[in-house]
C-alpha cells in the first residue's frame, strides 16, 4: 500500500485549468515587448511569488488561528486497523445481527493520509434514529471495558441535541451505494493523528474534497473495535467533526462530541467547535479515490 498523494501537474485537468487563469492574466496585463524582457529576467522571482500564490490559495485560510501545536498521539498501542474480519467478529459480539462485509476493499490501495480501513456498521441496523444508535454504542464500550465509560450527554442525544453533519450523511450515503447489499461498510479513515492541534471547525475547513469527519457513531464503532486506542490520559483525544451538537436543544448546534480519558476511564462529552486544543484530534475518513 501507498501513502503518497496524487500530484497535481500541468497536464492533469486541474492543472490545466490553473495554467489557463495564469494565460488569462497574461494576456490581460498587455505587457509590451520591454515590459515582458524585464519580467522575463525576473523569472525566478516571479517563480517564487506564484508558489507563494499556489500555497496561499491551495491551503484554507478558515479559523487559521484555531491550530496549535501538539505531541499527543497513539500511546496506547494502536498503530493500524486490525483485519476486517477481525472487525467484525469484535463487532458481532454486541451487535449479532451483522453480517456481511465487502472485506476486498480493504485490499485496495488505502486513500493518502488514512491508516488503513475500518469496519462500520450502517446505523440504520443498530437502532431507528442516529442519536439511539449512537446510545447503543456507548452502552456497548461501557460493557467492554466493564463499566469504566461514562457518557455525560446520557439522555441529550436526540435530534434535538445531536445530527450529523451533511457533509458525513452524504459520503455515507454514497459508501452505502458502492457498498450496497453489505451491512458493515469498509472505510478508509484516521484516528485524529492527522488533525491534532486544530479546533473542530478548522478541521473540517482543512478536510478536501474526499475527507470528511466521522461523527461519534462511527468513532464509539472504532473504539469498539481498536480498544487500544485511547486507554492512557496522555492519549490523543478525538473530536467528532462530522456531528454537530446543541447543548440547550435550541437549534444552536456550535458544538461537537468527543471522546477522551481521564481517572482512569473512557469518558463522552461534548464541547465548542472552536476550542484548539493539542490534547484533541479529529477522526476522519475518506471516499474512494
Amino acid at each position: 500500500m501507498s501513502d503518497k498523494p496524487t500530484l497535481i501537474t500541468s497536464r492533469d485537468p486541474k492543472g490545466i485549468a490553473i495554467t489557463g487563469l495564469f494565460e488569462a492574466a497574461l494576456n490581460k496585463a498587455k505587457l509590451d515587448e520591454d515590459q515582458g524582457q524585464r519580467v522575463f529576467e525576473h523569472g525566478g522571482e516571479l517563480q517564487e511569488d506564484i508558489l507563494a500564490i499556489l500555497a496561499k490559495y491551495g491551503t484554507p485560510n478558515e479559523f487559521a488561528n484555531e491550530e496549535v501545536s501538539s505531541k499527543y498521539g497513539y500511546l496506547s498501542g494502536y498503530r493500524n486497523p486490525k483485519s476486517i474480519a477481525d472487525q467484525l467478529k469484535i463487532l458481532r459480539e454486541s451487535f449479532p445481527n451483522l453480517e456481511s462485509a465487502n472485506e476486498a476493499i480493504a485490499q485496495q490501495e488505502r486513500p493518502t493520509s488514512s491508516e488503513g480501513y475500518f469496519a462500520i456498521p450502517r446505523w440504520q441496523l443498530i437502532a431507528p434514529t442516529y442519536g439511539e444508535a449512537v446510545e447503543k454504542v456507548l452502552d456497548a464500550l461501557k460493557k467492554q471495558r466493564k463499566g469504566k465509560f461514562e457518557n455525560y450527554r446520557k439522555g441529550k442525544l436526540r435530534s434535538e441535541y445531536l445530527r450529523e453533519s451533511d457533509r458525513k450523511r452524504l459520503a455515507f450515503e454514497q459508501l452505502s451505494k458502492e457498498q450496497q447489499g453489505h451491512d458493515v461498510l469498509v472505510v478508509a479513515a484516521q484516528f485524529g493523528l492527522r488533525h491534532r492541534g486544530r479546533s473542530v471547525r478548522r478541521a473540517r475547513a482543512i478536510m478536501g474534497g474526499k475527507e470528511f469527519g466521522f461523527g461519534a457513531f462511527e468513532i464509539g464503532i472504532m473504539l469498539l473495535t481498536h480498544q487500544d486506542r485511547l486507554l492512557n490520559l496522555n492519549d490523543l483525544w478525538i473530536d467528532c467533526a462530522g456531528d454537530e451538537y446543541s447543548p440547550g436543544a435550541g437549534g444552536r448546534f456550535g458544538g461537537a462530541p468527543y471522546f477522551y480519558f481521564r481517572g482512569g476511564r473512557l469518558e463522552f462529552d461534548a464541547h465548542w467547535v472552536g476550542d484548539a486544543d493539542g490534547r484533541y484530534g479529529s477522526a476522519s475518513a475518506f471516499s474512494p479515490q
